[in-house]
């Protein structure tokens, strides 16, 4: 099967210099070279130009105060991180500065802007979240450049995690695609049903069993299609495609309100007829799911209101 293509994240286009986290003179001369650049970062949005489509890259001696990370180098400039307190309103001469969320940049970066925001989202969000030592409950400290966090008081090193989960496409031997409505979204979206891995679950074992608690479906012939990163906040989407062994569908009434199965002719019929909503090209869902329809995906018309996607 050829590589699942068209979405975003799924290109790794800078450098992440993993073997110069330790090297303070490589840093500290990369902060002082002004070829360098800066991302800034303020809760989980972005600093953007005044178009508000294309990051801001500043040079090292324009960039706001925070915390620094490393986040590596494009064509030879290195490109480090600031981190900024979500409630900081800046610094002199930096209240200027436009910050967006990266959901709603992802379609305007292009390849290298796009690896290096969803490096820069998930990493600043991972600190976040990490603040205190999982093993002693003291307030840890930044180090590597932003690589880990390291505990003053019990020299625990905490490393950056990332929780698995599967998202898929199931087809049937009518070559239908089974898609489900998810309880937190409004009708009528429907999607690929997706789900977290479980302790000591393969990711093919993931697949079967969230597919069969949500719609009751037993599945088979999992194949591996692509993956993505999803730092909303700390995910990595790993796509796959399933073969349906049984089509009677019971959905579990909780996350997953209802389930069906479409056709093509379905999926065209009722996206242009304002009926149905697919998943956005923001997510790898979108890009499973054009590659089962054979083509773009169909898009309702100008007429039709969207509704709102959580």
């Amino acid at each position: 099967m050829d590589p699942l293509t068209g979405y975003p994240f799924g290109t790794a286009a800078h450098d992440r210099l993993v073997d110069r986290r330790d090297d303070q003179d490589f840093l500290d001369q990369a902060w002082s070279d002004p070829a360098s650049r800066v991302l800034v970062i303020r809760g989980d949005s972005l600093a953007t130009d005044e178009s508000g489509r294309s990051l801001c890259r500043l040079p090292p001696a324009d960039a706001p105060a925070g915390e620094r990370m490393l986040l590596g180098s494009v064509d030879g400039a290195v490109h480090f991180l600031i981190v900024r307190r979500e409630d900081d309103l800046g610094d002199a001469g930096q209240e200027k500065i436009r910050f967006e969320g990266l959901r709603q940049l992802a379609s305007a970066l292009d390849a290298t802007q796009s690896s290096l925001a969803v490096h820069a989202v998930a990493l600043a969000g991972w600190h976040a979240r990490h603040p205190r030592c999982a093993v002693c409950g003291a307030h840890t400290q930044v180090a590597l450049a932003g690589a880990i966090r390291r505990c003053p008081d019990c020299s625990t090193t905490h490393f950056p995690r990332t929780d698995p989960a599967v998202i898929m496409l199931v087809t049937d031997d009518q070559d239908r695609c089974l898609l489900g409505h998810n309880s937190a979204r409004s009708a009528p979206w429907f999607s690929t049903l997706a789900g977290f891995v479980e302790p000591g679950e393969t990711l093919e074992q993931a697949v079967a069993r969230e597919v069969f608690e949500e719609a009751g479906v037993i599945v088979s012939d999992v194949t591996y299609a692509g993956s993505q990163p999803w730092p909303f906040p700390s995910s990595l989407m790993l796509g796959f495609f399933a073969r349906a062994a049984t089509t009677e569908i019971t959905v579990d009434g909780e996350e997953i309100t209802e389930a069906r199965w479409f056709t093509r002719e379905d999926v065209a019929r009722e996206v242009l007829a304002g009926e149905l909503f697919l998943p956005t090209t923001l997510s790898i869902s979108g890009a499973l799911l054009t590659r089962w329809y054979g083509e773009k995906l169909p898009t309702p018309p100008a007429r039709v209101k969207k509704p709102a996607w959580p």
